[in-house]
């Protein structure tokens, strides 16, 4: 029964506590909404996820949202930096592709909000084959170093979470 009321249990969990982090008040009504809407939201899009997502190691979920946590407040330091007392002309902007092992469309769409989410990148597009990611960088003097960070520092941890 709870299977049937609850199809996405972390989708639900996840729903919930957005809505009191957007309400920002911790009233019974501001719970009664969220208790509504999380459980409607995946009930009434039960029809488009025909499986559901396999997370193996969701408690290694935490790990990953506290680094990259860590590193959008780091990147917004570093940005402010480069927009504010960096002359234009040293400005390296660059266009970055990043070759992709992952096959999990949640842990490709993650990876993919991730970079979006640090300030600084940005994820623009996937290739057509799903194996590669292009990323705008705000400044990147080197720009295999990013990449090497990229894979190293997120798309290591999102393969020991999703596969």
């Amino acid at each position: 029964m709870l299977r049937k009321l609850f199809p996405h249990p972390y989708l639900t969990l996840t729903l919930a506590i957005l809505w009191m982090l957007l309400v920002n008040q911790f009233k019974i009504g501001s719970l009664v909404m969220a208790a509504i809407l999380a459980t409607a939201i995946p009930l009434l899009t039960a029809a488009w996820w025909p499986e559901r997502p396999r997370m193996p190691h969701p408690l290694r979920l935490m790990s990953y949202t506290l680094l990259v946590l860590w590193d959008v407040i780091v990147a917004n330091f570093q940005v402010a930096r480069i927009v504010l007392f960096m002359p234009a002309s040293q400005i390296k902007s660059a266009w970055i592709t990043v070759p992709i092992d992952l096959r999990s469309p949640e842990a490709i769409t993650l990876l993919a909000g991730t970079i979006t989410m640090t300030p600084g990148t940005l994820t623009a597009d996937m290739s057509s084959c799903g194996k590669a990611l292009l990323i705008h960088a705000l400044h990147a003097p080197d720009p295999d170093a990013i990449r090497d960070d990229i894979k190293s520092r997120y798309e290591s941890r999102l393969k020991r979470i999703f596969e």
